[in-house]
């Protein structure tokens, strides 16, 4: 079983074997969604022909004429005005039928893969989890069996896009944030602090494999999940980054992420800020995560 998530920034797919319940064959492409979102509220035509050479490239690792395939997308075509027009278009390409879903489902799906991971790794107790996304950035609470989430129009696409310097970014970032800030502090008024920080999506990843010397080539998610990283790690890694030629930049992220990271940094360090923790534990798993683990469930 295929499962794919079309972000706002990323196209990412994973390959689920129901029976032994394990991953077998994954990839992931940037492909700017979002690109144009901001200011013109469309799907742009090269993002589409970025995700369409992205499913000939992983035509050579999956079959998706003949293999079950469950494939979603999330903020930038719940805004896009076109979207309708783009998810035809890789329909027409691919063969692959896309559904976008709301903010609530693509938290609930995070939140599983997300738990899984926790749950092997030994964590236990309430989190609030951040996904730092291309287009939105998802907010979740978990406290026992309950859950609560909520979706803000913050991503490091469309904020790269709003602010195209650094410094207009920083000296508006937390003007951005601040219907976070709200949301947050009215949950630890409300349940209280929750006992740790956990933060998924390719800012933070980025972030912990950079620490670890880790290039975009040689990213290994087996010593991401579970590391911690604090407001000073992300700071370090913001200068650092900075001070790289954009060549070297891209070895550690990426193809399409070389200015892109910045912002993501930026929005990152700021939620240490708004959630008063110290670290927080990386988690490499996210939405396609989720989206197979539930579909091989509901097969099963």
């Amino acid at each position: 079983m295929i499962a794919i998530d079309l972000g706002s920034n990323s196209l990412r797919m994973i390959q689920m074997d129901c029976e032994k319940r394990c991953f077998t064959q994954e990839y992931d492409k940037i492909v700017k969604t979002a690109e144009l979102l901001h200011s013109e509220g469309i799907i742009a035509e090269a993002s589409i022909q970025r995700i369409l050479d992205g499913f000939d490239e992983a035509s050579s690792l999956f079959d998706f004429k003949t293999e079950r395939c469950v494939a979603v997308t999330t903020e930038a075509m719940r805004r896009a005005t076109n979207a309708q027009y783009a998810i035809e278009k890789i329909y027409t390409h691919t063969g692959v039928r896309f559904e976008v879903i709301g903010a609530h489902k693509e938290a609930e799906l995070t939140l599983l893969a997300v738990e899984r991971r926790l749950d092997s790794l030994g964590f236990r107790g309430s989190f609030v989890l951040i996904d730092i996304g291309g287009a939105s950035t998802e907010v979740i609470f978990k406290k026992g069996n309950l859950s609560e989430s909520k979706s803000f129009p913050i991503g490091i696409v469309t904020m790269a896009s709003k602010y195209p310097s650094r410094q207009e970014m920083d000296a508006n970032l937390m003007e951005e944030l601040s219907e976070v800030k709200a949301y947050v502090n009215a949950y630890h008024a409300r349940e209280g602090k929750p006992d740790f920080f956990v933060a998924t999506a390719g800012t933070p990843t980025t972030i912990a494999a950079f620490k670890q010397d880790m290039t975009y080539d040689t990213y290994d998610a087996a010593r991401i999940n579970g590391s911690t990283l604090n407001y000073f790690d992300c700071t370090n890694a913001l200068q650092e980054l900075l001070a790289l030629s954009i060549e070297e930049r891209t070895r550690y992220v990426g193809v399409g992420r070389e200015d892109l990271i910045i912002a993501g940094v930026m929005i990152y360090a700021t939620f240490f800020r708004l959630f008063d923790y110290e670290n927080s534990v990386i988690i490499d798993d996210g939405l396609r995560e989720g989206l197979a683990i539930s579909a091989c469930e509901k097969t099963k």
